[in-house]
């Protein structure tokens, strides 16, 4: 086992991720592990959807083959059939197995054994918070950057932040994964240059949350969207946030630089104050 006192590699490791469904889950739980290894390059390969036995038989296969390269591999499964994961758990690699290894844990602390239905975790299952889920997709669709103010009132959560600061995908990934409401709303030059709330957020400061970003950070990224313009300039950027950011303070608004952090770790922290669909945050 590679030890903290060795040297880094350069040599890319096989990782290979299974999954009887989506493989979304397994493949969010492989990553977290492996980004404690940030030294060390991974190739990542999704296979999902392994339903058969003669499907995992062909995987396995795979996987033994990779060991020919410079790196042994790594597996990382959520297979729930007994059969097909015990193919899979025959291959000459170090598993991970999130299903075996700890189903029969909890099933021995609740004294019942569970479903075993493989594609649980990402069916429809509860039909009115899917249809939620994406009612609430088309909403941040249609208030993505301030496009639409119609029924802006249902929005659970208002984003407000310079251009850049991440107000897009935080936006998304609350809808699809939280099934909350949200719009999103652009802090332009004309905002900022004033004290007050922008007239169309300003009876929802309660629901409102701030995003900012570092100036250096933020210069980048406009920076390759248009190099050498007054938009990405550091001036411009330095005025943005720091108006931004009192504009927070003077009303009262929670806000996070999102400079260093995930959409998953940046929807955390907007949960911790929007804690359900449907639900308000108390006005300070």
């Amino acid at each position: 086992m590679t030890t903290p006192e060795q040297p880094a590699t350069s040599v890319a490791v096989p990782v290979f991720v299974l999954s009887d469904a989506t493989g979304i889950s397994a493949e969010t739980m492989a990553k977290a592990l492996l980004l404690q290894f940030p030294d060390v390059p991974f190739a990542l390969e999704l296979i999902p959807f392994i339903t058969s036995v003669d499907e995992a038989h062909e995987i396995v296969a795979r996987i033994d083959a990779a060991r020919d390269g410079p790196a042994e591999p790594l597996v990382f499964m959520t297979v729930v059939s007994e059969d097909v994961r015990a193919v899979l758990r025959t291959a000459h690699a170090p598993i991970v197995d999130f299903v075996g290894d700890h189903l029969p844990v909890i099933e021995a602390a609740l004294g019942r054994y569970g479903d075993r239905q493989p594609a649980r975790l990402h069916s429809v299952g509860d039909v009115r918070r899917y249809h939620r889920r994406m009612a609430a997709v088309e909403f941040a669709i249609e208030h993505d950057d301030g496009q639409s103010l119609r029924a802006l009132d249902k929005a659970d959560i208002v984003l407000l932040g310079p251009s850049r600061c991440g107000k897009t995908p935080t936006t998304m990934f609350l809808a699809l994964q939280h099934g909350m409401f949200v719009a999103n709303y652009p802090l332009i030059d004309e905002d900022l240059e004033t004290d007050e709330l922008p007239g169309p957020v300003r009876p929802l400061r309660d629901r409102c949350f701030g995003l900012l970003s570092s100036p250096q950070r933020l210069h980048d990224v406009r920076e390759e969207r248009r190099p050498g313009s007054r938009y990405a300039s550091t001036p411009q950027v330095r005025w943005e946030l720091s108006r931004a950011r009192s504009l927070y303070r003077d009303h009262a608004i929670d806000f996070v630089d999102t400079s260093t952090r995930s959409v998953e770790e940046i929807a955390t922290i907007l949960l911790q104050g929007f804690p359900r669909p449907g639900g308000r945050k108390d006005a300070s």
